[in-house]
């Protein structure tokens, strides 16, 4: 995750190509527990990671966190589940990427998750065209920012793309990508980050 001087809020690595792989790779360093980071302490992140990932406007992000500062109870109930989405989605696409069987209770979350998201959702017209969006009723903004992480989730495990899941070779790094290169090679989450610092030490191990 980095930050901007300008602003004090952080803003998120969005290299997973799908959202909810970018939501899983809100921890940073997995592989080193006495290094791990986590990017989304509370609430107000998780609200952060839904502006920066076009999930909702600025403008929205400002309504939500003003609407949910009233509501700790909510908050801290939907941060939960969102924490617990988190992992398994982490869980389950790492498997994937592992050619691993996923865990029965983490397919059952997101399956509940996505069904309760499909119920805010409501077909209008667009033109002479039609589409899905959300429904945003005020009563319920505080956990707006779940629904389309939890149906992004189901829309990759049930999409042609589930194959090319990949997770970063980085030995400390674990976060989850799209593999989408011409001829399906790619290994790391971000070359300029992950795959440069394997290439030296690489080159440091040749050389030593």
């Amino acid at each position: 995750m980095k930050k901007n001087p300008a602003r004090p809020d952080p803003e998120f690595d969005l290299s997973g190509g799908a959202l909810c792989l970018d939501f899983a790779n809100t921890v940073s360093q997995r592989k080193r527990p006495e290094q791990r980071h986590d990017n989304l302490p509370g609430y107000n992140e998780l609200v952060f990671f839904a502006r920066d990932s076009g999930v909702i406007s600025p403008h929205l992000a400002r309504q939500i966190l003003r609407i949910s500062s009233l509501k700790s109870r909510d908050r801290a109930l939907i941060f939960d589940t969102a924490i617990n989405l988190r992992e398994a989605i982490y869980r389950i696409f790492s498997a994937v990427a592992n050619s691993h069987a996923a865990n029965r209770k983490d397919l059952k979350l997101i399956a509940e998750l996505a069904s309760q998201a499909m119920t805010h959702r409501q077909l209008v017209a667009a033109g002479s065209q039609y589409r899905w969006e959300w429904k945003r009723d005020k009563g319920e903004l505080v956990s707006y920012v779940l629904w389309p992480i939890a149906q992004s989730a189901a829309d990759l495990l049930t999409s042609g793309n589930l194959k090319d899941v990949r997770e970063c070779q980085a030995p400390t790094c674990a976060w989850l990508f799209l593999d989408e290169s011409r001829n399906h090679s790619r290994r790391w989450c971000d070359m300029s980050v992950c795959g440069n610092r394997e290439k030296a030490r690489r080159h440091y191990e040749r050389q030593h």
